[in-house]
Order: structure tokens, then C-alpha cells, then sequence
């Protein structure tokens, strides 16, 4: 067994995160598996793979890991390093020393998986390695807009207490196929369901708590377009709700079905957006709607409720 001490640059961050960056030969599923059978130990116990390191903790490592360091040559990145930087560049709305802003467009991952090649997480890695911005928080694959990348691990880590902590405000927007009324919040706890790979979110008593605050800023027919601030930051939770609320997003297939299609002039593509964030130093960040949003408003004459800065609630 091999021994070494969380450095203090390392503070807050994922043991798994940690692990895959300090030995990439090593998969989720290696790295689940040896913190289960106690192969992998934290200051002599048992640990999960979302526990957040402490300066100077000490982690116990099997011999057979360092053994399997440098097995085979790293894959090659799936992007040249000059598309990686154009391509995030071109995303790019907003920066400081300390973060960057990027406008995510619909479709493309933040981080990869079994199935997903092209992502955010690849992009920076193969256009900046070592030195790329970090992701600290993610936005569904369907969902575009604001997303917040930091410039270092201590930027992570500040940042990404800022998230968790509820100090950053959000608000997305979205068009809804239902009316879930002028305003009020939904409190419904979630909780996932359903096999590996085609997981989805459900209702659940016992499930961890979750609230939306929500405001209608205009309406064409049955087709709502809504400010949504999602207090907390559950897995699909506006999508969840407002189908709960009978109010699903237009092009959410996933939990409306066919009903997610009702205009067949209007792009099948998930209708929501990251749109404004404020910064716990009052910073504010808007990013542009995408094309198929704004063509969705565009054909139902709501463009003109589409408000320019962060809406109360």
C-alpha cells in the first residue's frame, strides 16, 4: 500500500475527481469498485466517490494502482488543439481573472459518457490540457445557456461552494405547454429512477428536497414562455415540475412524450435556456437565446416579453 497527502490546492475537491486527474488510466466504474471494497481508503476509512478532500489528508492507495500508472499511451484528444480553442472562443460571452462564461448551445454534453464524444469537458482539455478552465457546475445536454468555467482549482472550488451554497442566482427561461399559473414556486422532492443509461427523475416523497420558483412572462394559446429560478439544483428539475405542475416544456420528449410536439412548425429541441446569473459580487451575466428559441417566440409573438435583465420573483 502507497500512501500520499492531499496537497492544498487539491481543498474541496471530488475524491473521484481527484483520482481520475492524478491517474487517468483509471475508469469511474475501477475507481467505484476499490472505494466500495475498502482498496481505496481516506485517512484509514472507508470513503465515497463524491467525498470533498481536506488539505492534508492522507489517501491509501493499493500497490497494484501505481503499478497500472502508465500502462498505455493516452488517447489522443478528440479535437485539435487550435478547433478546441475556436470552438470555445466562439462560446465565449464573458470573462475575469477568475472565471470565464460560456453560452452553451442545445445538444453538446458538458462532460462525457458512455455515449458521448463531443463535450465541453473534452473541448477544454484537449485545447488547453492542464492549464483549461474547470467546469463547476453542468447544464443537461438539451439545455442551453450560461455556463460558468474557472480559472484554476482554488476558483473550483470558491466557485463551486458559491453554487452549492445557493449564492449564485439563476434564472432560466423556458416555454411550457400548459399554464402552471402567474407565479408561485413548486416544492417537490425528486428522487431517480429507472435502469443505468436511461435513468430519469421522478416525484418522491423520500427524495432529496427541491424548489422552483417560477413566473409567466407572457402567453400564445396553450404555449407559456416562464422565468425559472431553480432554488436548488436537482438533476432535470425544471423539466420535472413543470410536468408535474401540467405545465411540461415544449420539445421535452424525455418527460412529455408526443405531447412535447404539439406545433409541428417548432423545432423538437428542448426549449429552455440558461439565462441570466448573477454573481455573489453582484456581477451579472445574460447570454442570447438560441436560434430555435427564438424562432419558437418568434411564431407564437412572445418575443417582445422576453425581459433583457433578471426578472423578480
Amino acid at each position: 500500500m502507497a500512501e500520499l497527502q492531499v496537497p492544498e490546492d487539491e481543498e474541496g475537491t471530488r475524491l473521484d475527481r481527484f483520482l481520475r486527474r492524478s491517474h487517468p488510466h483509471l475508469g469511474q466504474a475501477q475507481i467505484e469498485k476499490s472505494l466500495r471494497s475498502g482498496q481505496i481508503r481516506l485517512d484509514g476509512a472507508k470513503a465515497k466517490s463524491n467525498s470533498r478532500l481536506i488539505t492534508g489528508q492522507k489517501l491509501t492507495l493499493p500497490d497494484w494502482l501505481l503499478a497500472a500508472a502508465s500502462p498505455a499511451p493516452a488517447k489522443r484528444p478528440t479535437m485539435a488543439a487550435a478547433e478546441a480553442r475556436k470552438m470555445i472562443s466562439r462560446l465565449q460571452i464573458a470573462e475575469s481573472q477568475r472565471w470565464l462564461a460560456l453560452n452553451k448551445p442545445a445538444g453538446l454534453a458538458c462532460q462525457g459518457g458512455s455515449r458521448t464524444s463531443r463535450h465541453i469537458d473534452g473541448m477544454l482539455q484537449a485545447g488547453f490540457g492542464t492549464d483549461r478552465p474547470l467546469l463547476v457546475h453542468r447544464l443537461d445536454r438539451d439545455t442551453s445557456g450560461l455556463l460558468l468555467l474557472a480559472k484554476g482549482r482554488a476558483e473550483a472550488r470558491d466557485l463551486g461552494a458559491d453554487f452549492k451554497g445557493r449564492r449564485m442566482e439563476k434564472c432560466y427561461l423556458g416555454l411550457s405547454i400548459g399554464d402552471p399559473g402567474p407565479a408561485g414556486r413548486i416544492t417537490a422532492a425528486l428522487a431517480k429512477s429507472g435502469p443505468r443509461g436511461a435513468e430519469k427523475m421522478r416525484l418522491d416523497a423520500d427524495g432529496q428536497p427541491a424548489l422552483t420558483l417560477f413566473r409567466r412572462l407572457g402567453q400564445a394559446g396553450a404555449i407559456c414562455l416562464l422565468a425559472l429560478r431553480p432554488v436548488t439544483g436537482r438533476t432535470h428539475q425544471l423539466r420535472v415540475h413543470l410536468a408535474s405542475a401540467g405545465a411540461p416544456l415544449l420539445g421535452d420528449g424525455k418527460y412529455a412524450g408526443a405531447a412535447a410536439h404539439p406545433i409541428g412548425e417548432l423545432a423538437r429541441q428542448l426549449h429552455l435556456h440558461s439565462a441570466f446569473l448573477t454573481l455573489p459580487d453582484g456581477t451579472r451575466l445574460a447570454a442570447p437565446l438560441p436560434d430555435h428559441f427564438r424562432t419558437a417566440l418568434d411564431f407564437l409573438g412572445l418575443a417582445e416579453a422576453v425581459p433583457e435583465t433578471m426578472p423578480d420573483f
